[in-house]
C-alpha cells in the first residue's frame, strides 16, 4: 500500500510527542476561477520532540495512533 506524504510546517509542538502540522495548498475557485489559499492542520507524530514551530517537514499517512492522529513526521525539508 503506497502511503500519502505531504509537506507542511510545524505551527505547535506543545503536546507530548505530538506536533501540528498546517498544509496549505492553492483552491480554484469552481465558478470565477480565482485562486486561494486553504490550510488544512495534522497532528503528526513526533516521538522524539525533535521538531519546534516553523520546521518545514515531510508528513506520512500510518495506522490511527489515537481519535485524531493518523500521520507521522518522517523528515526535515
Amino acid at each position: 500500500m503506497i502511503k500519502k506524504q505531504i509537506k507542511g510546517v510545524v505551527v505547535s509542538d506543545k503536546m507530548e510527542k505530538t506536533a501540528i502540522v498546517a498544509v496549505t495548498r492553492l483552491k480554484e475557485h469552481r465558478i470565477y476561477k480565482r485562486k486561494f489559499k486553504v490550510t488544512k492542520r495534522f497532528k503528526a507524530h513526533d516521538e522524539k520532540k525533535e521538531y519546534k514551530i516553523g520546521d518545514k517537514v515531510i508528513i506520512e499517512e500510518c495506522r490511527p495512533m489515537s481519535k485524531d492522529k493518523k500521520w507521522r513526521i518522517i523528515g526535515k525539508i
